[in-house]
Parts: structure tokens; sequence; C-alpha cells
């Protein structure tokens, strides 16, 4: 088990892909909103990807451990130290009992991701442990964790120390600025073609007003077509508003003339357009950009969007997994001369075509080869 000692400024149990199948019943997925940083911390300690670990928003937690334990810390760079000694990110790391885990401030990035050996074992709620604030369901009673909790965790696993390989972290942006991949649909017939050049040529900011269920945004006034000023009553009074609709997870839902992207808390339906989508491939850089950071948004096709996806499936696997041994290994290799090409040549049969010269080794055996070596 662990002890919270501070509670950090929100840290919340999640689990991923979270909260399936729940619309109808108002209930959104939740889950982490980094899911490639939550899903390698965990694979890094020997858990399902989607087993359930802490998200940490802007500020970490101090935790005391009550045995020994493997983790993994991922996401944000909150400065984590283990009895005041500085401790890397994307890595295993084997935690003794009694030792104090402490976090920081992000520098770079707004979410970290702390993952136990044998995942956090709260009761599922709805078939997920993903906390959901608003609900108060999920998590240890439907809260973000407290000081003074103690968190029960599943059976340790026994693993060798790994990490991960250099070219599966998500790049985060250290300037402020990120570009977000956004699909049309479902209502860009709402916006007009000078509305739709705004959009994507325009930089947005994220403003202070944000949460897990929206991110709203600070830009210029986008133009719409003809159908969404000229439209029957029911439709509402402003060009932004729609008939009562279904919204997708992701959905940059206008608001009048303010952009809100509906996130992993965000609601199932409303009565504004929604110009445009952010795939989930791209949902990360949502959970690591902070109030004040400038999106620029980029229209891909669907299938790009689903190809994005599937190769970040394909990276949150033990794909990613690099062994401290198999990584000093390769290191000792870099010294050697390595030999740059390799010739075989048989110099008796050379003449004779693939067919007769295999014939000919399997008769002969390698003793009539003669190999050099080039460097």
């Amino acid at each position: 088990m662990v002890q919270v000692i501070k509670k950090g400024l929100e840290t919340s149990i999640q689990d991923y892909p979270g909260r399936i199948g729940t619309l109808n019943q108002g209930f959104p997925a939740s889950g982490p909103m980094d899911s490639w940083s939550f899903r390698l911390a965990n694979i890094l300690v020997g858990n399902k990807p989607g087993e359930a670990a802490l998200e940490c928003q802007f500020m970490g937690p101090t935790l005391t451990f009550n045995s020994d334990r493997t983790i993994a810390i991922t996401g944000a760079n909150m400065s984590p130290k283990l009895d005041g000694e500085n401790i890397p990110l994307w890595e295993s790391l084997e935690v003794k009992a009694n030792q104090t885990l402490e976090m920081e401030f992000a520098t770079i990035g707004a979410r970290s991701y702390i993952a136990f050996s044998g995942g956090i074992n709260s009761e599922p709620w709805l078939g997920s442990r993903s906390t959901f604030h608003k609900a108060g369901v999920g998590g240890i009673d439907g809260k973000a964790i407290q000081n003074g909790q103690t968190l029960p965790l599943g059976k340790n696993n026994n693993i060798l120390p790994r990490k991960i390989k250099k070219n599966s972290i998500p790049i985060m942006s250290t300037d402020k600025n990120w570009s977000i991949e956004v699909v049309l649909g479902p209502n860009d017939d709402w916006i007009d073609k000078k509305g739709h050049e705004i959009f994507l040529n325009s930089k947005w900011k994220l403003q202070a007003k944000s949460d897990r269920t929206g991110y709203r945004l600070n830009g210029p006034k986008l133009t719409f077509a003809n159908k969404a000023t000229n439209k029957s009553l029911e439709n509402g009074s402003e060009p932004s508003n729609i008939i009562d609709q279904g919204y997708p997870a992701g959905a940059i839902n206008l608001a009048g003339q303010t952009p809100i992207i509906l996130v992993n808390d965000g609601p199932s339906m409303g009565g504004f357009i929604n110009p445009y989508t952010v795939p989930s491939s791209a949902f990360w850089k949502l959970g690591q950009a902070k109030p004040g950071d400038t999106f620029k948004f980029v229209e891909i096709s669907v299938e790009k969007a689903q190809l994005l996806r599937a190769e970040q499936s394909i990276i949150c696997s033990e794909e990613s997994l690099e062994s401290f041994k198999d990584n000093k290994s390769m290191n000792n290799n870099e010294t050697i001369k390595k030999v740059t090409s390799i010739k075989i040549v048989d110099f008796e049969k050379n003449k004779l075509d693939e067919k007769i010269r295999r014939k000919m080794m399997e008769k002969k055996g390698i003793k009539n080869m003669k190999v050099r070596f080039f460097d």
C-alpha cells in the first residue's frame, strides 16, 4: 500500500480506456488525458497498459510506501525525488518500504503519471476505476486523492529494470506552441470557406477556465455558412446553435464564438455545432498543454487519424521497452570496429548459374569457399 502525505494539486486514479459504454447513462469515459504516457508507465512496471494508475495535474503528490514496489513515472517532468534524490522519468524503479516519493510543479508538460506494479486496486464503478470528479464516482470516494489516504495496490510484479526507447517517448512542446491534428465534422458545413481558413490559419490560446470537461480557446471570430444564419427557429437564435445532437469525444464545440474542445469528462450531447474533432491520437497533446499555451490546428483525414491511432497503440506496448542490460551491451559494441562490407565468393564456380552453384556448395561444403573482409 501507499500512504498519501501530500495530495498534489489534483491527483486522481484513472485507467484506460476508462468507462466505455456508459454515455447513455450520462457518464463519459474519463481516463487519462495523456493515454500515451499513461500506457507506457504501466508497461514499464509489468502491468497491462490500461491498469489503474495516478494522473498528477500541474503539481504532483508526496507518497510514502508501506512495502517494496516497482514504480515508473512518465509524462510531464515534475522533478521527482526519492528520499531527496532525483530519479529519472521513463524508467522502472525499485522502491523500498518506508521510502518517500516527492514531486513538484511541472516544468515541461502538464500531467505526470505514476504507475505501480500490480496497479491500484480501488473499487471499480461501472466497469472502470477512473475518477469522474463532477459526478463523484470512481477512484476513491469519487474524488481526487486526499491527504492521509491509503492507496490499495495489487500484487507486486518481479521484473528486471527497464526503460522506454527514446523514439517511443512523446515529444512535448517546450515553447508553449502545439500543433494539434483535427478532422472535419460533424458540422463543418455550418462554417463557410472563410471561416475554415480563419480557424486553420490562426493561433488559439488555451484559457485558464479549462478542465477535464472542456478546453476553452481564445482567438478570432469565425464566419458562418448560410445554413447557420438562415435556419428554422428550432435550431436556436445563434449561428452556432443547432437542435440537440450527440457530441463525439474531442469535438470542438462552438459556443457562440468560443471554441471548446470536449475532452475526457465532456458532455455527450448538446445544442452547439462541432465543425471539427480532435482525434484520439492527438489527445495526449491536449493533456500536456497548460493554460496560456497556443494551439495551431492542422486538418487531416479520418484515415490518417486512424493510422496515427494504430501506430500509437503499437508504441504503447512492450515493443517500446529496452532493458538496461541490452543498452549496456549496445554501448560496449560501439567501441568495436565494425565490418562495413562482407563479400563471399566461390572462385571455382562463379560462372555457373545460381542453381548449380547451390548444388556445388552442398556437395563440396563451406571448406571450398573463400571469405574476404573489406573495411
